[in-house]
């Protein structure tokens, strides 16, 4: 199970390490994962809300990216000697302590603690002033020592006297030569002779052009002066070395002050990260604790722009510990899944998160989804066996510190086995006492939510009149697909909208008109050319003559004239009245006014226990103990029937 990946969390932090400077920093925040310490999720989230008000108060921090200073340090351990612009990077890190020591230097007036990281950073004054006496433009100047100085004094005059003497003889003998300047070539300075009259010059062939047209010497009234130059050259290297080791010596006695002002500079990068990435989302602190007890206030998928996000409210906790979500396709379920898991992780590592006031989340030792299509071509796992396999391990590995999020929970095959093993599975993460949230368009799931203890439903909004998810979410209410609504209202003809919703809500109906008229027999062949009846999907339909005793306890009807979903809990009684529980609550309804939906022996087993959709977690309890041995202190509570 990829939760990261699966949650988008990944893509949290991709955003987050492009906030940052240094390499460092960026490698630490790409594998920041949420803390399982609740101090330490507070603490961290507390510094995110320090940054974010500096950085609201004082614009962005001048901290520095730190490209060249961990690999200087690491030379300076190994012995090795700095060359010119590694030091002169040292120099533009220790300018950046020092802006980022004025600048934390403004931030104590708002009263937070990443304000006096600042004091704890050192100053390297004299260091930099060395630095900047000795290093000018990525080279060691001449200013650096009075010997460099004087060395590059006497190379400059002597190569003023050998320009001097070539110049002379270009000018004397001006046939001699194809250029009238002097020009450098292999570290000597020349002058180019015709081949002609090469025999003409004293001297020496240093080079010869291309063509070999043009010789190129060295006069023998300069070679002794370029032969000092030469000489001073050495000196200058040197003389430039000792330097370069001194200063590298420098560096080395600061190099516990420099490790420290690291340290400090990405601490600062981080924190600094997630105050511009709280910023960038318009983010804020919320509370976290060790409570089971998840509130979103006006929150907002992070990863959605915020000018086209529907703002989500949900709340799980305070006994209600599941959260069964229904509603129409594409009306924004899965994101508000999401939404609620990604920020989850984030505010339990430390981030700003994209809600409103009031909102509140609690501390997970997991969070566990299965979400997403899941199918594996190298594994051979169709899309119901990948969802099968990851709620397999989620089972395994929840407990109740866990968060658990289930997209369309049994999808990816046979309705009616699907819907069996979303409330099988519903009702282990129930036992097991984590928080989950499961989307489904199963309406028995919903009516286990509706009699379970713990587990409340909730919907999407729909807009009947334009067709159109609101993407908004309300909690304690069922949702429907409205497929045949949205069906109708975008033309499918009126006889396919009858014969589906026939096929879908009108079979065991059939089946009680075939066995009570003779139907049954006539051939399935002259069955199957009866029409279908006038339905009106707005207008609940009449029983047609249904017989009371056919109805079983677990048979899911449709009671009308509301039309609500029901479970038979009890046979029908002499005045021909079923009991029938709807949304919890148990009472008698006369059988003319009940449609039979889903026979029980399609949805449960033989032997099922019906206790678990009918009793209360107390009753089960004593029943059970009353059947071991007799208990003169239990009683059944039994619910009073309207």
């Amino acid at each position: 199970m990829n939760t990261s990946n699966t949650l988008e969390y990944n893509k949290i932090l991709e955003m987050l390490c492009g906030h940052a400077m240094s390499e460092q920093a960026k490698q630490e925040l790409s594998e920041l994962q949420p803390f399982l310490s609740e101090r330490e999720a507070k603490a961290k989230m507390q510094e995110t809300t320090e940054a974010r008000k500096i950085l609201d108060s004082l614009g962005n921090p001048p901290l520095s990216p730190m490209k060249e200073i961990k690999k200087i340090m690491t030379l300076i351990e190994k012995g090795s000697m700095l060359l010119p612009e590694q030091f002169t990077s040292m120099a533009q890190f220790i300018s950046s302590c020092r802006r980022i020591k004025a600048y934390l230097k403004k931030a104590e007036m708002l009263d937070v603690g990443i304000a006096f990281y600042g004091s704890s950073m050192n100053d390297l004054s004299a260091l930099f002033d060395e630095i900047e006496r000795s290093i000018r433009n990525d080279m060691v100047d001449s200013s650096a020592s009075s010997a460099l100085k004087d060395i590059r004094r006497k190379i400059e005059n002597t190569n003023g006297q050998v320009k001097s003497k070539l110049d002379s003889i270009l000018r004397s003998k001006k046939e001699y030569f194809s250029d009238g300047y002097a020009v450098m070539r292999n570290g000597h300075f020349v002058i180019p002779v015709k081949r002609e009259y090469k025999n003409q010059i004293s001297g020496t062939v240093i080079d010869t052009s291309a063509t070999g047209s043009t010789y190129f010497m060295e006069p023998t009234a300069v070679s002794k002066l370029q032969n000092e130059v030469a000489m001073l050259r050495v000196a200058e290297e040197n003389e430039v070395r000792k330097i370069l080791y001194t200063l590298t010596a420098l560096v080395d006695e600061n190099s516990t002050a420099i490790h420290l002002n690291m340290e400090a500079m990405e601490i600062l990068d981080i924190v600094f990260a997630k105050a511009k990435l709280s910023s960038e989302m318009h983010a804020i602190s919320v509370p976290i604790t060790t409570n089971r007890k998840i509130k979103i206030m006006n929150g907002r998928h992070p990863l959605l722009k915020k000018d086209s996000c529907v703002p989500l409210d949900f709340e799980i906790g305070n006994g209600v510990n599941g959260v069964i979500i229904t509603g129409p396709n594409t009306g924004g379920k899965t994101v508000a899944l999401k939404t609620v898991g990604l920020i989850s992780l984030m505010a339990q590592s430390g981030l700003h998160v994209p809600v409103g006031v009031g909102s509140e989340l609690c501390m997970n030792n997991l969070v566990l989804c299965d979400i997403g299509d899941g199918q594996s071509i190298t594994e051979n796992l169709s899309t119901f066996s990948a969802h099968i396999t990851n709620i397999i391990d989620i089972l395994n590995t929840a407990n109740n510190e866990s968060l658990v999020l289930l997209d369309e929970l049994g999808s990816g095959t046979d309705p009616a086995e699907g819907m069996g093993i979303a409330i099988a599975v519903l009702e282990e993460l129930r036992v097991k006492n984590c928080l989950f949230i499961a989307t489904t368009h199963y309406p028995e799931v919903k009516d286990f939510a509706t009699n379970a203890d713990g587990i409340i439903n909730a919907k999407m909004a729909f807009d009947r009149e334009s067709l159109k998810p609101l993407y908004k979410l309300e909690i304690g209410e069922a949702g429907e697909s409205c497929a045949l609504y949205i069906a109708k209202r975008l033309g499918l003809p009126q006889k396919m909208i009858e014969r589906a919703y026939h096929e879908a809500y009108c079979k065991g109906e059939l089946r009680n008109i075939t066995e009570t008229s003779g139907l049954s027999e006539i051939s399935t062949e002259e069955q199957a050319k009866i029409p279908a009846p006038k339905i009106e999907i707005s207008k609940p339909q009449k029983s047609v003559n249904t017989r009371s005793s056919k109805f079983c306890i677990g048979d899911s009807v449709i009671v009308y004239p509301q039309k609500n979903m029901g479970i038979v809990y009890q046979k029908a009684n002499a005045m021909g009245e079923i009991g029938v529980q709807i949304q919890g609550k148990k009472q008698l309804i006369n059988h003319k006014r009940i449609q039979l939906k889903v026979a029980a022996t399609e949805l449960y087993p033989d032997d099922y226990d019906f206790s678990i959709v009918f009793d209360s977690v107390e009753n089960r309890k004593a029943r059970h103990q009353m059947d071991r041995k007799y208990q003169p202190n239990l009683e059944i509570k039994l619910e009073d029937e309207k």
